[in-house]
């Protein structure tokens, strides 16, 4: 969802891996993770943090089978964080607005959707303000990305 140029840049760039205790990549994902679950968001785990890393993004977001929704970003995540908790943010990041305006995750309802969980790490922090607008946050994260990696979930179980 950052754009077609940012999408032929990352193309480019170093791959982190990306993973979770609780989701696998190209499984559904768990209804605990969804509109119909009161959990919040799933636990995350990442590597290959390049060194030159100074902050770390996430963006949770539908693949746009139907229109295409972001339902979290959270920001400035400390570069020696490597893991999201269940339902949580970590001390001293940031989340942003979603495509429903709110802050926070919004948890994915559509069913039929692909929901995807991208880790960007970043060359410099975004210091933008809870709340910022999307297309803010989305496009200064795209202006700093050095890596990124990728969990993607096949529809709501």
């Amino acid at each position: 969802m950052l754009g077609s140029t940012a999408s032929a840049e990352r193309l480019q760039l170093e791959l982190i891996s990306v993973s979770s205790p609780r989701v696998s990549d190209g499984d559904p994902l768990p209804a605990d993770y969804s509109c119909k679950g009161s959990v919040g968001n799933p636990p995350l785990r990442w590597s290959r943090v390049p060194d030159d890393t100074t902050s770390v993004a996430v963006v949770t977001d539908s693949n746009g089978l139907t229109g295409g929704e972001v339902n979290w970003v959270v920001f400035d995540i400390d570069p020696r964080t490597n893991e999201l908790a269940e339902g949580s943010v970590p001390v001293g990041a940031v989340e942003g607005r979603t495509t429903s305006g709110k802050v926070g995750y919004s948890p994915p309802c559509d069913a039929r959707e692909n929901y995807r969980f991208t880790v960007y790490a970043l060359k410099g922090k975004l210091n933008l303000k809870k709340g910022e607008s999307l297309d803010t946050t989305l496009k200064s994260i795209a202006a700093k990305t050095i890596a990124w990696g990728r969990l993607t979930t096949a529809h709501i179980e």
